[in-house]
């Protein structure tokens, strides 16, 4: 099996208590691959806004520009930053203060805007300070409704071909410097499009007729993980997506799909991959 040193993962995200989403999911995924997981939520949720009925919601506006200042008293040097949800304006500044105060760190952002061609709740007003922040990242992690967002372009749900969807990518990583989009249509296939300069791929699983919420955190944390055991971007993304596709079969189809996947019993086989 492959060592590689611990790596030490700066998480900006919100904390759900219920449903398996956001830092939830990140710290036990980066946890098992070997990686030292720092959480700094930007907001406590009682359950994620996906099916739970109306969260109890405390945003912590106070709290994370201490945080930070406490880390880098203490002298924590961080390998990534990795940042998530962000539902603020002042979320979005939290994360390019971790950016400054750490230059040196590998900068990944989930740009988490919609889904489904439309924005989620209140993120139209953050479209603008998202592309800030993506302009900042060495690499992001858009869905397709957020790729379209942040290039200006019409959604459109229909099925896409390779070629389509590798031009996406190339589009995006004209502005930054890697960028991978997930939940791309591909008849019978999800297809995940990346590009970074030379590297160029196309990523794809057979589709499975569930949908479950929190399954691009997961995708995010597993493909995080394997960027810092030194994985290729492309093996990295196949990485993450065989492990989604896994956890959404280990999943009984009855259960609650609002709960999430069920990933927790395959952590085991993070800590067995290079």
């Amino acid at each position: 099996m492959k060592r590689t040193a611990p790596k030490t993962v700066l998480c900006i995200h919100d904390l759900s208590g219920m449903g398996r989403c956001s830092l939830a999911v990140a710290a036990p995924v980066l946890a098992a691959m070997g990686h030292q997981p720092v959480l700094l939520p930007t907001s406590l949720l009682s359950t994620h806004t996906g099916g739970l009925g109306q969260p109890v919601v405390q945003a912590l506006p106070a709290y994370g520009e201490p945080a930070l200042e406490h880390y880098k008293k203490l002298g924590v040097e961080f390998d990534c930053i990795y940042s998530g949800y962000l539902a603020t304006a002042e979320d979005q500044r939290l994360v390019h203060k971790a950016f400054a105060l750490w230059p040196q760190a590998v900068k990944i952002v989930d740009p988490v805007l919609g889904d489904h061609g439309r924005f989620y709740t209140g993120m139209e007003d953050r479209l603008e300070g998202m592309r800030e922040l993506c302009c900042q990242a060495d690499l992001i992690l858009p869905n397709l409704t957020e790729a379209c967002l942040l290039l200006g372009r019409d959604f459109t749900d229909r099925e896409l071909v390779e070629a389509e969807a590798q031009e996406l990518a190339d589009t995006l990583s004209q502005t930054v410097q890697r960028a991978i989009i997930t939940g791309l249509p591909m008849g019978k296939h999800l297809a995940c499009a990346g590009s970074s300069g030379r590297d160029r791929f196309v990523v794809k699983r057979l589709r499975i007729d569930r949908n479950y919420p929190g399954t691009g955190d997961l995708f995010a944390a597993v493909l995080v993980g394997a960027l810092l055991r030194g994985n290729a971007l492309s093996a990295a993304t196949d990485a993450a997506a065989g492990f989604v596709a896994e956890a959404i079969h280990n999943t009984d189809p009855a259960a609650d799909p609002a709960l999430g996947v069920w990933f927790e019993p395959l952590l085991g086989r993070l800590c067995e991959r290079n």
